[in-house]
């Protein structure tokens, strides 16, 4: 036997102030049954979803009902209970509802498809529950992008590690999480790798870490559909902290070093053949550094089988690196040039080319001299945007260099005093490659302006 189904949903608890709540629309919907004679019906509940598509638990079971030939009526309290998308209400109205002969019945509005009166309101009030919803997003959206500009946080999702959400102030406030975040950018720019950083501070994910190095609300900023705020929340680091760790994250990966490792793992090249070189246990000399094309067991690492390097001892290439690194330490660190702030340049430079584009949109609709010379105004600013960029983003790599500096006068102070891997950090910091070819010790740097070091083993 056929039964009518009554479909009930509300999209939030909101809704039960408004006479929305399940139990207003189930009294009412079996009023309706009651006084129609209806004794056959059944509830179709969707608690919680929004009626802006049709992706509910409810609505799915109700279409395969009725494709089954189990309903003779759908009844709604209200329209947009159904649907809040007029494509969606005709959908299932046109293509759902009436094809398997099944009346569609909505209380508030007193539509019954069963006349032609009632399927012509449809689309009507459809239409009108669409534009309400649209509405209802626009105003929600121009008041949050308000809010957000006043400096307060925009709410909803998940609030970003290291900071609880104050309701009351509208802000975020720093948690006892706080230090740890400071401690990722620190370990971060010393040369600590993401997933070292995440086994040493009692993460779940080495991911988490990437996470939060990436996220500029930790320099007090709010992000907020692509742009930028200044926020009202205390930082958790400064910009320039910041601005050093997205630069790492930019750059290509070094080889990571292993756990316990020798000084130069992963820094070493084959001269003969171009593959990676590594530390060997040769008797009690010490170790010995060998080209991977000489070791058979992994052939995935061989890049010429008659690789014809001999390799050279570690102690000896280990000495020459660090005598070298001493010698670098010795100069004078290069003068430092006015650092800037690259995001704003970007952000200057992104409003430039905005700025130019909008107006040879209006010169392409008509010609007029006065927008030819605002043209080439614009030009001008944006050259001088581009300018501006480069001189932060060159004042920047001054700074890393400076940095890098002072970092090597450990070298003369308290390189004794260094661990393995400290010893190993600073090393990798400063080198980007180290070819071996026999005898022969290339040294290749990764501070800019450093020149190679050329050196014989012995």
């Amino acid at each position: 036997m056929k039964h009518t189904a009554l479909y009930l949903r509300v999209s939030t608890e909101a809704q039960a102030d408004e006479g929305y709540s399940l139990a207003a629309q189930a009294e009412k919907l079996e009023a309706y049954c009651r006084m129609k004679g209806i004794m056959q019906f059944r509830r179709y509940v969707d608690g919680g979803f929004s009626g802006s598509n049709l992706s509910r638990p409810a609505v799915t079971e109700l279409v395969e009902a009725i494709r089954g030939g189990a309903v003779e009526r759908v009844v709604v309290y209200k329209l947009d209970r159904l649907s809040r998308s007029q494509k969606d209400t005709l959908y299932l109205i046109e293509d759902v509802f009436l094809p398997h002969g099944v009346d569609f019945v909505s209380i508030n509005e007193n539509i019954d498809t069963g006349s032609p009166y009632g399927r012509a309101m449809i689309g009507i009030l459809s239409a009108f529950a669409q534009l309400e919803r649209e509405n209802i997003f626009l105003r929600t959206r121009m008041g949050m992008v308000e809010r957000v500009k006043q400096g307060f946080w925009p709410g909803g999702g998940k609030i970003p590690f290291g900071y609880d959400y104050d309701a009351a102030k509208g802000i975020l406030v720093p948690n006892g999480e706080a230090d740890t975040v400071r401690e990722i950018y620190a370990r971060y720019l010393e040369g600590q790798s993401t997933g070292r950083i995440a086994r040493e501070l009692g993460l779940k994910y080495e991911h988490l870490v990437r996470q939060i190095l990436l996220r500029e609300s930790n320099t007090g900023v709010i992000v907020y559909k692509g742009e930028r705020y200044p926020g009202r929340h205390e930082p958790l680091v400064d910009k320039q902290t910041f601005a050093r760790a997205m630069r790492r994250l930019q750059k290509p990966d070094k080889p990571r070093a292993a756990e316990g490792g020798k000084l130069l793992t992963g820094l070493l090249v084959c001269g003969h053949c171009g593959a990676k070189m590594r530390y060997q246990k040769w008797g009690n000399a010490g170790d010995k550094l060998v080209c991977y094309s000489r070791d058979k067991s992994k052939p995935h690492l061989v890049h010429d089988a008659n690789c014809p390097n001999r390799g050279v001892m570690a102690r000896e290439v280990e000495a020459v690196v660090v005598r070298d690194l001493s010698r670098l330490a010795a100069a004078p660190a290069p003068a430092r040039g006015r650092a800037g702030d690259e995001t704003a340049c970007r952000r200057a430079l992104d409003r430039a080319q905005r700025k130019l584009r909008r107006l040879y949109e209006l010169y392409a609709e008509g010609e007029d001299d006065t927008l030819r010379e605002a043209i080439e105004q614009a030009k001008r600013e944006r050259i001088r945007a581009e300018q501006a960029l480069e001189d932060a983003r060159q004042a920047a790599q001054q700074q890393d260099n400076t940095e890098a500096y002072s970092a090597l006068q450990t070298i003369g102070s308290s390189w004794d005093r260094l661990t393995a891997h400290e010893r190993q950090a600073l090393v990798r910091a400063c080198v980007q490659k180290i070819v071996l070819q026999n005898g022969k010790i290339e040294i290749y740097y990764a501070i800019e302006g450093a020149q190679p070091c050329a050196a014989e083993a012995g």
